[in-house]
């Protein structure tokens, strides 16, 4: 299908979020990078320079990985309502990510809603739109899995689910085997890329630590069963307005993390994992935790944010109704929603309305997106803290931005690069946000850890922090990191400043960190955070 010039959506003003209009902006009259986006060619960012440059000039694109439709046993929309949406709240990308189940494999939901996602298209020509699926992983939690379009794409998620969706195959046991199946199942989807039957494919672990039960062991074995397609986790969840006072009830935690451990939770996990911190995942948010003992051995791990979209918050719509004799088994979708005048249950934020996913690309197009993803140029922010973040590690002869890395000798000196674009107009929630500290996280990298199960990386840390309270518009902080001593990686936070104290490891190695908040009380505009994914420094 021929790709659209530039990824805004003509809605008028009084609906659209004014936000996206000046990066559009940029992407329509931008020179260099402006020309290859304005072609639409569906080809691969072009290559780092050389003399040890990985750093391209990019424009970031918004998106959203995890959106359900009607399509989706527990969801409500229309896949052209939610890209309508997506499109106001100015995203560029969105994927579509149904539920396996009975009833969606075996009324061909994926190819149903093809139909779906090809008028949604239409509908929003400047829309990047992906088909995908949320996978139930055989002996663990949820993945969303998606693929680049073409022909293929429904019957690729279809054949997937049927074969390896542990849902379908009664394969939810934490035993060897079915974690054995789950590792094969990335394997095959990886076969499918390498025989061109689809274009690209992805898969991100989703809400990792919300039922404690994807190990430490089985997120390395997913990562090693093929590091180019399960590239990363969510790291902050959807479902963020679960805990807005007196919206659910006094037990509601964001992101709906409101389990214990279980009979098939990992049993090494603290209790502390199973809460959010700054909305955020704790394997995420914990400063020297899961996510950072993965990146300590030295390979990308990408992170993510996301709605999870399945029934907005005070959205006024119902489930419809089935014709008789007619259910979800039968039909593979549920009945198009109908308005009802009054607020009705629910957790979720719009696409884009407050979690967001920030993309890296030098052209315009679905595996441009995707390629993003996978070189970890990615930055994510909740409640449109931020317009913009540029990240670069200056070592003299080489240079790298997010996911990135840099070869050094011992002893040359290293120099950080942060440009941040402050939020010009109120977010969803009428609020001007305001970055109030900017933390450089550090850690070290060495060997593959001996023990698969390992959740700590002892050496990481905040080495500093930033008070950019008083900058407004765009501006530049340069951090000297000193001297490449060891090899390692730096990674970026931020947050508004309202709610921060001592991270889980301590406050020497975290001093104001993200924090849980008490049951029912989690208003997610008052507590908003920004996420980089790191650079690496090899030192030799």
């Amino acid at each position: 299908m021929p790709l659209p010039t530039r990824p805004d959506k003509d809605l008028p003003d009084s609906v659209r979020n004014r936000r996206g209009l000046s990066r559009r902006g940029v992407l329509r009259g931008a020179g260099g990078v402006g020309a290859g986006f304005a072609a639409g060619a569906v080809t691969a960012p072009a290559p780092a320079a050389a003399g040890g440059d990985d750093c391209p000039d990019l424009i970031y694109l918004t998106g959203d990985h995890h959106v359900h439709s009607q399509y989706s046993h527990d969801a409500k929309y229309r896949p052209s309502d939610l890209a309508r949406r997506g499109a106001q709240f100015g995203l560029d990308w969105m994927v579509f990510t149904e539920h396996s189940n009975i009833g969606h494999a075996d009324a061909d939901g994926a190819g149903q809603e093809r139909e779906q996602i090809l008028l949604a298209r239409r509908e929003n020509p400047r829309l990047l739109i992906f088909q995908g699926l949320e996978w139930y992983i055989p002996g663990a939690e949820h993945a969303t899995v998606f693929t680049a379009p073409g022909a293929a794409e429904a019957a690729v998620l279809r054949e997937f689910e049927k074969a390896y969706d542990g849902k379908l195959l009664n394969r939810a046991d934490s035993t060897s085997a079915n974690e054995a199946h789950a590792v094969a199942a990335i394997r095959w989807l990886a076969e499918q890329r390498r025989t061109g039957r689809v274009p690209d494919v992805l898969v991100l672990a989703n809400h990792p630590s919300r039922l404690g039960i994807d190990s430490p062991h089985e997120l390395r074995a997913w990562r090693d069963a093929d590091p180019a397609i399960m590239i990363g986790m969510e790291g902050a969840p959807g479902a963020q307005g679960a805990a807005i006072p007196g919206l659910r009830g006094p037990a509601s935690v964001r992101g709906e993390y409101e389990n214990r451990p279980g009979p098939q939770s990992w049993p090494g996990y603290p209790p502390e994992a199973y809460v959010t911190y700054g909305g955020f995942d704790w394997m995420t948010a914990t400063v020297g935790g899961l996510w950072d003992a993965l990146l300590s051995e030295g390979r990308l791990f990408t992170i993510t944010s996301n709605s999870d979209n399945h029934r907005t918050i005070h959205d006024t719509t119902r489930n419809g109704d089935f014709p008789p004799g007619h259910t979800f088994d039968t039909d593979g979708h549920l009945p198009d929603p109908v308005e009802t005048g009054t607020p009705q249950p629910g957790s979720d934020f719009w696409p884009g309305q407050f979690s967001r996913t920030h993309v890296g690309v030098t052209r315009y197009g679905y595996r441009e997106v995707m390629a993003g993803l996978r070189a970890g140029r990615v930055w994510v922010d909740h409640g449109h803290l931020v317009d913009a973040v540029d990240v670069r590690l200056d070592a003299g002869h080489a240079r790298a931005t997010l996911g990135g890395r840099v070869r050094v000798r011992r002893g040359r000196r290293l120099t950080l690069t942060v440009t941040i674009t402050s939020a010009r107009r109120p977010n969803m929630h009428g609020d001007l946000p305001r970055l109030a500290h900017l933390d450089v996280i550090r850690g070290r990298t060495g060997p593959a850890a001996d023990d698969r199960d390992t959740f700590v990386a002892p050496g990481t840390r905040v080495e500093h922090t930033v008070d950019t309270r008083r900058r407004s518009g765009t501006y530049t902080v340069r951090i000297d990191l000193g001297p490449a001593r060891d090899s390692g990686y730096v990674r970026l936070r931020g947050s508004d400043g309202r709610r921060n104290g001592p991270g889980l490891r301590g406050r020497s190695v975290d001093p104001h960190g993200p924090l849980a908040h008490p049951p029912g009380q989690g208003d997610p505009w008052q507590d908003i955070w920004l996420y980089t994914n790191p650079i690496f420094i090899d030192v030799h």
